[in-house]
């Protein structure tokens, strides 16, 4: 199965300008394997197409890295699509 997964706006509040594309990367990293590991969640698998997904809220430690951001970003989307 292909998936295309196409964010268009991410929006985070709280982390600095100069982090975004590394946050970015990470989440692309982090989704990446997710799918690889975990599949497709149902509501893609069922061919779903949609305007906008709420992750919800996570909180990031102090001084978090952008690698440790994104994951945690990535794994919020990924949640988000399996309810």
């Amino acid at each position: 199965m292909n998936i295309e997964l196409q964010i268009d706006d991410l929006v985070l509040h709280g982390f600095a300008y100069g982090d975004r594309y590394l946050i970015g990367a990470a989440i692309e990293r982090e989704m990446t394997r997710l799918f690889a590991e975990r599949g497709a969640p149902p509501l893609l698998a069922r061919g779903g197409d949609f305007s906008r997904l709420d992750g919800g809220t996570f909180e990031a430690a102090p001084g978090a890295k952008a690698e440790t951001i994104g994951a945690q970003v990535a794994q919020k989307v990924y949640g988000g699509l399996n309810r």
